[in-house]
């Protein structure tokens, strides 16, 4: 029996509960997502970009869903604090799969801007709600599919005509519960023309003896002229597990960062499915993790050049040890048309014990011959002649293997082009290679009054 069998038979039987709770905008999508998945079949381990990521043990455990939506017992204004700090005094929440935001989140907020629920938003705005909700986000993959049938509220965020701002927007996702839960999300972005906009999403566990599961679907729209950054940082527990699949579509001449760290999970799945549909526009996407211990986190990416004259920038790194596993596969796509494009793929780690893997797929399709592109993979150890050289400055060897492990990662953390927490991220980066544990609940920044 195949794990999506018991979320089948949920939605089967408490139909009306998961309907109640959220949107008719939203519940229109659920008939479609089910079909789908009653025929579908998850893709097993080693299968093609699924290398060392299970989806049938991920999604197998007995996770609780609230999907009556009972009251959680926290108080995120009152237990939380955001570790990076002047970034955002008053963040939004997402507290496990339900929008949270005091009166006080929306206080200096831009004109222009609209932030909230996405439940709320699909009853407000039908008409924008379907103009963009499952435009990008592809049924045809089984983790969608099962997102749309069971998420009931999320994030939205609308930039509107020609905004700027230049104070980051962030959203916190805090895990927490008294057992184990499997948490719905959904995101909905849009960046209408000629705005800019950056957004940092933070995720945290608060109670790490719990087991937690994420499935998460992110859809971004970035039209005309318009620039957008998203950073997204996980800082979770080993009991903590992830699927996330972002999908990008862009418009002509506007200019995106996809930023993704993570220094503490469980096992995590990230997929980026970035597409450009206007000529001049231009990506970087990134992304590190450090994984050690039994950890886990496999990346996926796909840029498709659909139109001529984009460019597109592609950089993620890893660091595994002791029995932790990591996977990078990366396809970049050029259509027969898209001529004058810049492509750029490259995936490098580092492996630092014999127990450790680390597998990397890096692609290029081509379909015409007016392109400059590239792809590359490197794995190996720190370099021994760098060892020795600060040996021999008076470092030790773990300070010398402190400081080149940072090294390594310094450029993926110099993309990020928001100084507060570019700043924050070196520190963090630091007490993570150091060996400090992690948890929202734990952290410094989290026991603040």
């Amino acid at each position: 029996m195949s794990a999506l069998t018991q979320y089948l038979d949920l939605y089967r039987q408490h139909r009306d509960i998961i309907d109640s709770h959220s949107a008719e905008a939203i519940n229109r999508h659920r008939e479609d997502a089910f079909r789908i998945l009653e025929s579908a079949s998850l893709p097993k381990p080693g299968s093609d970009n699924y290398e060392n990521t299970d989806l049938e043990a991920l999604l197998a455990p007995d996770y609780g869903l609230n999907i009556a939506k009972l009251d959680i017992d926290v108080n995120p204004a009152a237990t939380f604090h955001c570790d990076v700090p002047r970034i955002s005094s008053n963040p939004f929440l997402m507290v496990n799969d339900t929008f949270a935001a005091s009166p006080k989140s929306y206080e200096a907020l831009p004109e222009g801007i609209e932030v909230g629920s996405l439940k709320e938003f699909a009853s407000q705005d039908q008409e924008t709600f379907r103009k963009y909700y499952g435009k990008a986000a592809d049924l045809k993959n089984p983790m969608v599919a099962l997102d749309t049938l069971l998420a009931q509220d999320g994030f939205y965020l609308r930039i509107k005509k020609g905004v700027k701002t230049d104070k980051p927007l962030q959203l916190v996702n805090i895990l927490q519960n008294g057992m184990p839960l499997m948490a719905i999300r959904r995101m909905l972005i849009i960046i209408e023309e000629g705005a800019e906009a950056k957004l940092l999403v933070c995720d945290h566990t608060q109670n790490p003896e719990i087991d937690f599961l994420t499935l998460e679907t992110v859809e971004i729209f970035v039209a005309e002229n318009a620039s957008f950054d998203f950073y997204n940082l996980e800082e979770s527990t080993i009991g903590t597990h992830r699927i996330s699949s972002l999908y990008l579509r862009q418009e002509a001449d506007s200019k995106v960062v996809i930023d993704g760290i993570t220094l503490y999970n469980g096992v995590t799945r990230n997929e980026y499915f970035c597409r450009f549909e206007g000529e001049n526009a231009s990506l970087r996407l990134l992304g590190m993790g450090i994984e050690d211990e039994n950890r886990s986190l496999s990346t996926y990416s796909r840029i498709d050049h659909a139109v001529a004259h984009c460019h597109s920038d592609e950089l993620f790194k890893y660091s595994v040890d002791d029995n932790a596993r990591g996977a990078f596969t990366g396809r970049i796509y050029v259509a027969e048309g898209a001529v004058k494009t810049e492509a750029y793929q490259s995936n490098r780690n580092l492996v630092g014990s014999e127990t450790a893997r680390m597998e990397s797929r890096p692609e290029l399709e081509i379909y015409n011959d007016d392109v400059k592109c590239s792809h590359g993979s490197a794995t190996g150890q720190l370099d021994p002649l760098q060892m020795f050289y600060m040996r021999t400055r008076g470092l030790d060897e773990a300070t010398a293997r402190l400081l080149l492990k940072q090294a390594f990662m310094a450029d993926i953390i110099d993309g990020v082009r928001v100084e507060a927490l570019r700043d924050r991220l070196h520190l963090l980066v630091e007490r993570r290679f150091a060996g400090a544990s992690s948890a929202c609940a734990t952290c410094a920044g989290c026991n603040k009054e």
